[in-house]
């Protein structure tokens, strides 16, 4: 796991899953399993608008175990069941890119976060390393928690 951004600002990870890209799919794109588990350990989310569709927009409130309030507000640039694409509007600007790929009856998710700024990446690396495993790792209990329900379902 590196532990700092490339160069370019880019921090990368992966996970392989032991469910159907479409049952991981369908963890993003319906609001209420996404909102179970988006953001770092302690977090819960609001979300005021989930349209999950290329140009769709995203305004939520994740809310720290503290109490704070972080609003944010993104744009989904695609939406497909091979690709997620998120642009972060509100600071700090990045573009989320998540790719789901089949291999052997799991799912390899390839996370790809690039900052506008490469030192803004760097200044908050200690912050982006552990959130992005938490919320693989938050990810992985909700699919384990539901039984990833069925594919059938993977359309929002």
């Amino acid at each position: 796991m590196p532990t700092q951004p490339s160069a370019d600002g880019v921090f990368t990870t992966s996970r392989l899953f032991p469910f159907t890209p479409a049952q991981v799919f369908a963890a993003f794109a319906h609001p209420e399993r996404l909102g179970a588990w988006w953001g770092p350990d302690g977090f819960s989310n609001t979300f005021e608008v989930f349209e999950f569709k290329p140009q769709g927009r995203w305004t939520f409130v994740m809310r720290g175990p503290d109490g704070t309030h972080y609003p944010n507000d993104c744009t989904f640039l695609e939406a497909s069941p091979q690709r997620i694409v998120i642009r972060h509007v509100t600071a700090p600007h990045f573009t989320l890119t998540i790719t789901l790929t089949e291999a052997d009856g799991q799912t390899r998710l390839d996370w790809r976060q690039a900052f506008d700024d490469p030192r803004v990446a760097t200044a908050v690396a200690s912050i982006v390393v552990p959130a992005n495993e938490q919320n693989l790792n938050r990810l992985q209990a909700v699919l384990l928690a539901t039984g990833a329900s069925s594919a059938s379902q993977a359309e929002p």
